[in-house]
């Protein structure tokens, strides 16, 4: 069985940098596309970046774009989320997710994925 566990969140200031980390575990790490979510209270879930098996291939949504960067170690079965300029409006439950793919460089911005983690929780003062 899959699991993720998402760590490293917290309480920031804006403009503040926080990183979020994504351990899975089992020995086929290299067979998902990763992608991370975001749930702000009273809101739907929302992609927030996602990247191929590959690494080669990654896509965010436009209001993160140029402030948050995915990443992913192959090697220690790792997804991160680099988050920087943070603002208020980031403000929610952070979700990590696996997608079984075929390929490479595919990434996927929509639902549904495979594996949830159980979400770390962002915050940004103002």
């Amino acid at each position: 069985q899959v699991q993720l566990v998402e760590t490293g969140g917290g309480l920031v200031q804006a403009g503040g940098s926080l990183r979020l980390s994504c351990l899975v575990s089992g020995r086929t790490f290299s067979t998902y596309t990763m992608g991370w979510f975001r749930q702000a209270p009273g809101k739907e879930r929302e992609f927030v970046a996602t990247i191929s098996r590959s690494g080669s291939s990654t896509d965010y949504t436009n209001s993160v774009k140029a402030r948050f960067t995915i990443s992913r170690d192959n090697a220690k079965n790792t997804v991160y989320l680099q988050m920087n300029s943070l603002k208020p409006e980031d403000t929610a439950v952070y979700y990590c997710a696996a997608k079984f793919s075929s390929y490479s460089s595919t990434v996927y911005k929509r639902e549904p994925y495979d594996y949830w983690g159980q979400g770390t929780q962002v915050t940004v003062s103002s």
